[in-house]
């Protein structure tokens, strides 16, 4: 089998499969809020978005079991598909004004968001050592072609499904439904072989009896330090760019004294910007990973999170300031993200990867959630600047986690596929072919 054609093939499926699935969920996401509060009122609209949020995490683990036992294409058509279901459950709870079935929609909506995330795994089963990282960077890169365009489809759709008939903002939940219908489509005929089954089948023989489950994934990774510094890069990542990015709209509310219209244009500035600096330099992160190691890319990305943080907490009635700060923290998103799920990926076994993957997702998830619900609080009580004071202290941990000292040289599960002599020292050094 030639494994790089293989390889090939499955980057152009992920890539055209993430644009439409990041427009699926950003026009869902872009009206959520709004629909549930229509719905349940102003209180309940967080909780829909929390939903959401919960509702990916908890998928991620489901999703790695299939991976498991099926391969990616069965892993990431079932996200896919319960992403439709909880679309189709949204209109339904547009059309009867029941919030309950609402909430329900929105956590199985999550599906689409947990497809979303599994994807950049499948980019690098089969990638070899000197280019993983970069090739999960251009897969995470294509949803943003997609969470960009969706704005600009959002009113189209929410038109076109009340011509159809459907109440104001289900129309968006709609196109959603198309959208992962086309992309569990197109994988399912067109993810073919599979990439992670196909990295097992190359790799040596698995070194646990039976089927991995979740808990030889759990043990994998927490008895594993450099699995530990991945996982650990990705979820304070996360953790801290919810944290400041979810309360920046209300600083910007309190802070500014501008009109309701020139805080929803602030708004939208910022966080598009933000935006571009989650996903737009992802590609160039993936090159760095790559050619100076993952450890370097991830304390970089730690840095830029504590300067982030640094800019934002001290912007005070400066959109300027605040802008280069929430484009600093989508950069150190993206580095954290890229680098750290890299190097989870190729330091623990091809037959419990899927699981550790999986159990990363679901910790990555539970962490911007209770950032999330817990950045009001902080906001309420102590203000948006010491918000951004504990978000930096947050980053402490995994700065010591990572000079700590590491496994030098490839992992055992590290080599490149059948037919690629590569070496890689990916933890502290670039990529040298053998």
């Amino acid at each position: 089998m030639d494994v790089s054609a293989v390889q090939r093939r499955t980057l152009r499926l992920l890539f055209g499969t993430q644009i439409l699935a990041g427009i699926g969920t950003t026009v869902g996401i872009a009206v959520g809020a709004l629909l549930a509060a229509r719905i349940g009122g102003t209180a309940v609209s967080g909780v829909a978005s929390s939903a959401l949020v919960i509702g990916a995490a908890a998928l991620a683990i489901p999703i790695s079991k299939i991976t498991t036992a099926y391969g990616r294409r069965s892993g990431l058509v079932t996200a896919y598909a319960v992403g439709v279901v909880g679309a189709v459950l949204v209109v339904l709870s547009t059309v009867t004004g029941n919030l309950p079935l609402l909430l329900v929609g929105f956590a199985a909506f999550g599906g689409g968001s947990a497809a979303n995330l599994q994807a950049r795994y499948a980019a690098i089963d089969l990638a070899t050592p000197d280019r993983r990282a970069r090739q999960l960077a251009v897969v995470v890169w294509a949803t943003t072609l997609g969470a960009v365009a969706a704005p600009n489809l959002t009113a189209l759709a929410d038109s076109g499904g009340i011509r159809l008939g459907l109440p104001a903002l289900a129309g968006p939940f709609a196109a959603s439904v198309l959208a992962f219908t086309v992309a569990a489509i197109l994988l399912f005929v067109f993810l073919r072989p599979d990439p992670f089954l196909t990295a097992r089948a190359v790799a040596p023989a698995a070194s646990l009896p039976g089927r991995p489950t979740a808990r030889d994934g759990f043990r994998a990774v927490f008895g594993n330090q450099t699995a530990r510094l991945g996982v650990a890069a990705v979820a304070v990542g996360h953790l801290v760019m919810v944290g400041v990015m979810s309360m920046t709209p209300v600083h910007i509310d309190q802070e500014g004294g501008h009109a309701e219209a020139d805080v929803l244009r602030i708004v939208g500035i910022v966080l598009s910007v933000h935006i571009v600096g989650m996903y737009a330099f992802s590609p160039l992160i993936g090159w760095l990973a790559d050619r100076l190691g993952r450890r370097v890319v991830v304390l970089a990305g730690a840095a830029v999170l504590v300067a982030a943080c640094a800019v934002s907490g001290a912007s005070g009635h400066s959109t300027p300031w605040l802008t280069v700060g929430l484009l600093l923290l989508g950069l150190g998103w993206s580095a954290t993200m890229v680098a750290g799920s890299t190097l989870l990926s190729e330091s623990v076994a091809v037959d419990v990867r899927a699981a550790a993957q999986g159990l990363s997702d679901t910790l990555m998830g539970v962490a911007g959630a209770a950032a999330g619900a817990l950045s009001g609080v902080v906001v309420e009580l102590a203000g948006y600047p010491v918000l951004t004071l504990l978000a930096a202290t947050a980053v402490i941990p995994l700065v010591a986690l990572a000079l700590r000292p590491l496994p030098t040289g490839p992992a055992p599960s590290s080599s490149g596929p059948v037919g690629h002599p590569t070496a890689v020292n990916s933890i502290d050094g670039g990529a040298t072919r053998s």
